[in-house]
């Protein structure tokens, strides 16, 4: 090996150590996941609650979507896929769900830009306006379309008859992860085909696959306690309590804490930045 070669050779291997592409590229996701946190954990209580029952009514087109293809084919599958309606709608329209909020406001609390009492308004009430306007939207499902009540009631009992063990417990856990996976993903490219097939592909594991999502699933047990389905609203609360615990755990342990840490160089820095407290002119446009 010529010296030329061998110094070319020197220079891959210090930039193999160094990831420099990849790092720029953390770093630049990095800066969009704590400012979009950041603007997330200032918004007025009224902008949390419109935002999460737009989210709530938005899911819901994707359940009605789902509804009718596992009526007509009785494919959880090819349901999870039409279900993919909901989660576009809610990324185009600019909505919420709950677990969105798994990454990118504990990124900014972490980076010290908020506060743990700002991240549990923004959950508590980002959840209760999903919920809300979850009942809202099954509410008029199930009014347009009574064909659908003895799948959407053999739906909801899928979940709510199912003991609260390992195999739920695993279920929630991945629910949790793939949503906030998705939100990680939308962060890491600038494309909206790509966002929207990553969109498509979280719906299909999803719905399709029948993970314990705190939201989604409930939208289900909504409809069958709306049309007598023999569901009840305290068996809705013994299994949402657990699923909301476990999809926490679920985006926050196998996401949000391993990204952290594969970035944690840039949370120092960031720590070490002025807040945005310190300057009026710079407090995010959610908290106006």
């Amino acid at each position: 090996m010529t010296a030329n070669q061998r110094d070319h050779e020197d220079d891959r291997r210090a930039a193999g150590r160094a990831d420099g592409p990849l790092e720029q590229q953390l770093e630049e996701s990095f800066d969009e996941v704590v400012t979009e946190g950041t603007e997330r954990l200032y918004r007025a209580v009224r902008t949390v609650l419109i935002t999460g029952f737009f989210g709530g009514l938005e899911v819901g087109l994707g359940v009605m979507a789902m509804l009718a293809v596992v009526h007509e084919t009785g494919s959880h599958l090819l349901g999870g896929l039409a279900f993919s309606i909901g989660l576009i709608a809610i990324y185009l329209a600019h909505s919420e769900l709950f677990t969105e909020d798994f990454l990118m406001p504990i990124a900014a609390v972490v980076a010290r830009k908020g506060s743990v009492l700002q991240l549990i308004k923004l959950w508590v009430g980002t959840l209760l306006a999903n919920l809300l306007g979850g009942w809202v939207i099954m509410w008029l499902i199930t009014r347009s379309f009574p064909e659908w009540n003895e799948t959407l009631s053999e739906s909801a009992h899928h979940f709510v008859d199912a003991p609260l063990s390992l195999q739920s417990i695993c279920l929630a856990v991945l629910g949790g992860a793939v949503m906030t996976l998705l939100t990680r993903m939308q962060q890491g490219t600038s494309s909206d085909p790509a966002k929207i097939a990553a969109t498509v592909g979280t719906a299909f594991l999803l719905a399709g696959l029948q993970l314990f999502h705190s939201v989604l699933d409930s939208l289900l047990i909504f409809g069958a306690i709306q049309v007598g389905g023999g569901v009840t609203v305290v068996g809705w609360l013994s299994w949402f309590w657990y699923t909301v615990v476990f999809n926490i755990i679920g985006g926050i342990v196998l996401v949000t804490a391993l990204r952290l840490r594969r970035t944690k160089e840039l949370v120092e820095q960031e720590r070490q930045a002025p807040g945005p407290d310190s300057d009026r002119n710079d407090v995010p446009s959610g908290r106006k």
